[in-house]
This record gives structure tokens, sequence and C-alpha cells, in this order.
């Protein structure tokens, strides 16, 4: 007989329960209790959305037009040395809109220029066009652009979510939204000042040397090198904020070859220290070996911040970054480089705040909402269905705990919309007790024997409650895959209910009845 229940089964029944009653329980705590449990024990909790707990709603652009220009500008030094390397003469080599231009000397020379660029591996993502003067032009594909586009956004959707995860933030949303924005919400975050003033740093650290052929004022004055930049010096007590220097454009080492960054002392002054990876060491360590006595700037975005003169090779592959910090700006600092840096300028094109107010309003609706929608439906079973009823409300609360449980266990963030997928997860997890029950009847009526109606009532009724599950499940799934944010969360939300009111329906009612059944042995079915 169906109702027959194997010792393993139930064990695993009551454990399931059991595990996600204490799960559940978890949210009735604060956090500091949670982080203070044994290691082995989940420590998951529901955080609640933007719209639930108030906080920021910034909607990013990635400035793919400084991005293109930056890529050019480094083609252009590619194209330089390559040609110099082969002594091939030029003029007026350099960036124009969105191309790189520049004149041979001599227009003999075109087609050994296509061949020194496409061995040196330049013309591979560019097509290389010739006017009539044999004016040469160098533009990316289009295919390479939008590749370069995508890379950008995808990377700083990445260098945004662990520069604000590091904040102590929970759960923040971050989606792409379009070609080039990302949508950030922050929850419990009233103030973005610190946020917008975290995310509008590139934080483009290089360590390059500095140019001392040629003084600031000399290339002021239009007699900057090819080779080299004029950078502003960041403000600090020796330059008062007007000092110059002159860089070289070739880059030792980049930040990319950080493993490590944190706010130190120095001289009861904070620093910066850093560490570089193998190979950052090896090259930090060969350039101040080749260049003792000479001056290495530490540039970031674009401004020096220090240019100290290397006194002995440096070795370790660790240095400190010193300049006019605070304690709050070298903590600041050491966070943007651990997290790496922007490969292009955010610009914030939205700013809303989301008030504490409509959150709790909105937490208010939604319980109130859940009460209203148990209390109907717990009468409505136990009316309809007598004792029946009972197991079927039992079943749905243990539903409504596994569902909490489950978010909890995924780390789910709780919005509105996750709170309308509770609430529509209540009148669906009675739905297949109802087909169960409608089932049992039926089978009574056409004379059946209790125990022939129970059993015949979940095996016939499995069918249909496996063919309505399934199909409210694929709409979910379609709306995971294809939505985005609160729509996401409803699917998900939507999603386990559904599942964990499968299990709730066919397994704990079944064995309720199976267990109500051996114990009273009823003449007839008391529905």
């Amino acid at each position: 007989m169906r109702l027959h229940f194997e010792p393993w089964k139930i064990i695993l029944i009551i454990f399931i329960i059991v595990i996600g009653c204490f799960v559940a329980g978890l949210n009735l705590f604060p956090r500091n209790i949670i982080a203070s449990l044994p290691g082995w024990l989940p420590k998951g909790q529901i955080s609640l959305g933007l719209d639930l707990q108030g906080g920021s709603h910034l909607l990013l652009e990635v400035d793919t037009k400084t991005l293109i220009r930056d890529r050019l500008l480094n083609v252009v030094d590619n194209v330089r040395t390559a040609l110099r390397k082969e002594n091939i003469g030029y003029t007026d080599l350099g960036v124009k809109d969105n191309s790189i231009t520049f004149q041979p000397r001599d227009t003999g020379n075109i087609s050994a220029i296509r061949d020194i660029l496409a061995s040196a591996n330049i013309t591979k993502d560019m097509t290389l066009k010739v006017g009539e003067s044999g004016l040469i032009e160098l533009e990316f594909h289009e295919d390479s652009l939008k590749n370069l586009q995508t890379q950008a956004v995808e990377q700083s959707i990445e260098i945004v979510r662990r520069r604000i995860d590091e904040t102590g933030t929970t759960e923040p949303t971050i989606i792409r939204q379009g070609d080039n924005r990302i949508v950030l919400q922050i929850p419990g975050v009233s103030n973005p000042e610190q946020v917008k003033s975290r995310l509008g740093k590139t934080a483009k650290l290089a360590f390059k040397l500095v140019d001392e052929t040629i003084s600031p004022a000399m290339a002021k004055a239009g007699q900057l090198p090819a080779g080299s930049e004029l950078l502003p010096v960041a403000e600090n007590e020796r330059s008062g904020g007007n000092a110059f220097e002159v860089i070289q454009r070739r880059i030792i080492v980049g930040g990319e070859d950080l493993v490590n960054a944190t706010q130190s002392f120095d001289q009861n002054m904070p620093v910066v220290y850093f560490e570089f990876n193998s190979l950052g060491s090896r090259r930090f360590g060969d350039a101040t070996k080749e260049n003792v006595g000479k001056r290495l700037a530490i540039v970031l975005d674009g401004k020096v911040i220090s240019a100290p003169v290397i006194r002995q090779p440096i070795l370790g592959g660790s240095g400190v970054i010193s300049g006019n910090f605070t304690t709050e700006s070298a903590k600041e600092l050491a966070l943007l480089l651990r997290a790496g840096a922007l490969p292009a300028p955010l610009k914030i094109v939205e700013e809303r705040t989301v008030g504490a107010d409509l959150g709790s309003d909105s937490i208010q609706a939604g319980k109130l909402a859940c009460i209203i929608a148990v209390v109907l439906i717990v009468g409505a079973m136990f009316l309809f269905y007598s004792i029946f009823g009972l197991f079927a409300n039992i079943a749905l609360i243990l539903n409504g705990i596994l569902l909490l449980a489950s978010l909890s266990l995924l780390g789910a963030t709780l919005t509105l919309p996750g709170i309308a997928g509770i609430v529509l997860t209540m009148g669906m997890a009675v739905d297949a007790n109802v087909l169960i029950f409608e089932r049992m009847k039926e089978e009574a009526r056409n004379g059946r024997g209790v125990a022939t109606a129970l059993d015949y009532g979940f095996k016939e009724a499995q069918r249909t409650i496996l063919d309505a599950n399934l199909s409210a499940l694929l709409s979910s799934v379609i709306l995971f895959m294809l939505g985005s944010g609160p729509v996401k969360g409803f699917a998900i939300t939507l999603s386990l209910g559904i599942i964990i009111s499968m299990f709730t329906a066919v397994m704990v009612t079944r064995l309720m009845i199976a267990i109500w059944y051996k114990r009273a042995r009823p003449k007839s079915l008391p529905i």
C-alpha cells in the first residue's frame, strides 16, 4: 500500500524539517550572534532589498570614449616604436577622433609599413586605410570595438562588486543595463557620497621613470619629447598642488601586478604598503637595479603621487606609497588598489535614494498580506476538509518554514516581488492537497474502502500535480533567465515554493495521513 513508509524515509523527512526549522530560525537572531556560531553550522540569513529597508540606487555609465582613446594612445606608442625600429620616417602621428593618423615621409614605404605593423600585431584588430596623399589611418574593427566595450562593462561590474563588498554593504544588486550601463542598488545606504567617491576613481596605478632630460617648464613651452607626458603632482605639502613632472610613457610595472595593498604607518605618517606578484616583483627589481640614482614616479589616475629617487635596487617585491594621506584616505586607496583599476571611468547617470520609511511601509503591507493569506487559506482548508485540512495547514506552515530556510541558505535578498512570490506560493502550496483530497472523495463515492481511497487519491492525483507544477516551474525558470533584478527574485521565490510545495504535499501530508490512518482506523473518510 502506498501509505506505507519505510523507516529511512520517515527519518529523512523529519531530518529535512528539523534542519529547515533551524536554518529559518537563524533569521530571528542578530548577525553578530550568528557569526559566533561554530564554522560547520549554516549561517545564511535573508537580507532585505532596497525597496524594504531603503538605500541608494545608482545608474552608472562606462565611459567607452575615454577607453577607446586610451587604447588608441597605446597603439600610437606601439606604432612609433615599430616604425623607428625599421627607420621609417613619418610626421603628424597622433589620435584624431576614433582613429590614428600619420603621414609617411616617403609614400613608397607604404607597403613596407603594412608589413611592419602586421608583424607587430598592430593591425590584427585594426583596419589600415591609405588616403590619396599617402596619409595612413588606423581604426578598430567594429567587432573589436564591440568586444572592447563588452569586456570593459563586464570588468567594471566585477570591480564595482569588489569595491562595494569591501564596504560592508550586504547584498548589493549589480546588473548590466543596455550596452554600457550598470545598475547598482545598495540596500541600507542612505548617503551614497562615500560609495560615489569610490566608484568615481579609476584607480589606475603605474610605476614610471621621470624624464629628467627636460624640465616641466620646457615641456609646457611645447618641447615635450614624443615618449613622455606632462603630469600634475597630486596635492601635497611639498608641491602646494601646482607642480608638474615630465614622466616617461613606458610603464615599468602596472597595478595589475599588485597582489595586496594595505594601510600602514611610516614614521607615524599614514602610507599604503603594497606587494607585487612574481612577474611584477621581477620587473620592479630589474627596473630599480638598472636605474639607481634616477627618480621613479608613482602615478595614480594620471597624477604623480610621489617621485622618490631610487637609492638602491628594490628586490623584495614590495614597497610603500607615501604622500599627504590621512588614515582614511590611505585605507581608501588601499581598498581601490586591492579591488583593481576600472578599465574606463564611470559616470553617474541617475541617482535615487529610497527612504527607510517607504521600506517600513512595504514590510508592514507584506506582513499583512501574508497574514491575511494564511488566515483565509487555513480557515478554508479546515472548513472544507476537517482533519485533513488540519494536515494540509501543517504542511502549509512547514512549506513557509522550508521556503525561508532555502532563501537563507542561498543568501537571498528579499524584495517586494519576493514577498509577492511567497504569498502566491502559499496559495499554490495547498493546491496539490486540494487535488489529492478531491480525488479521495471521488474514489470513496465510487465505493472504494478508506485505505484504497486514500491510496488512489495520492496515486491518481500525482500526475496532475506533477504536470501543473512543472508548467509553473518552467514559467518561473523562463522569468529567471530573461528577467533581471526584482523579476529574478520573484522567479527564484516562486521556483523554490513550487518545489517545496510538492515535497510537503506529496511526502509530508501523506506521512501525516498514514500515521493518522494506522492509529484511528476510520470506517469512512472524514471529508
